[in-house]
């Protein structure tokens, strides 16, 4: 007998003991392991999960709206957006000031951070915190020629991204900090700090 067994292949011993197994598992049983296959790697039977992601990174968490008692006033403007580049600033790469806003710190855009953005500085002073819906929080760091009033230029590092993501909007835009005329590049790492935080940019001081 023990030879008989020593003679059948590897591969049918294997397929009996699991036929063995799997015969003596309760149904109930079977469902649970199933359903801890399914949660625990993120697929159902011979496919994908639909629900589940099929990459170990983390999805980013987008910024969402500041609460109502945060908002110290809400405005409708005309926003439009801008690059850096030549078409808006008439600098290119290599110029001593490229990529500097007025108030002397670096542009940048983040959705899920604080973004620099131009405006009027009589309606929102320098270093007002704004959310605007559809881009995020923008602190005011720049100006322009042409952003007079109720007006605001929003960065974005290409042409592309300004045509595809944005354009030309009226948009309701909600003011969470006034500016004292001043913007620091350690104000928008703390500012950063406190979206990072889940909390809203005004709890900065």
């Amino acid at each position: 007998m023990l030879t008989l067994i020593m003679n059948i292949p590897k591969y049918v011993c294997m397929i009996l003991v699991v036929l063995l197994l799997w015969s003596g598992l309760p149904a109930e049983q079977d469902l649970a392991e199933a359903r801890m296959l399914e949660d625990a790697y993120g697929y159902r039977g011979n496919g994908i999960h639909p629900n589940k992601q099929t990459n170990n990174t983390p999805k980013t968490k987008e910024v969402s709206a500041p609460d109502p008692h945060d908002i110290l006033e809400t405005m409708n403007v005309v926003a439009t957006g801008y690059t850096a580049g030549k078409e808006s600033t008439g600098k290119k790469p290599g110029h001593p000031e490229y990529g500097i806003t007025y108030s002397g710190v670096k542009v940048r855009r983040d959705k899920n951070k604080i973004s620099t953005i131009a405006a009027d500085p009589k309606i929102l002073p320098i270093g007002t915190v704004l959310f605007i819906p559809g881009y995020g929080y923008g602190i005011v760091a720049d100006t322009g020629s042409a952003i007079k009033g109720r007006k605001i230029d929003l960065y974005y590092k290409t042409t592309k991204q300004v045509y595809k993501e944005w354009g030309k909007k009226t948009v309701q835009v909600h003011v969470i900090q006034r500016g004292k005329g001043k913007v620091t590049e350690q104000l928008i790492q703390e500012l950063n700090d406190a979206v990072i935080m889940n909390k809203t940019p005004k709890e900065v001081a």
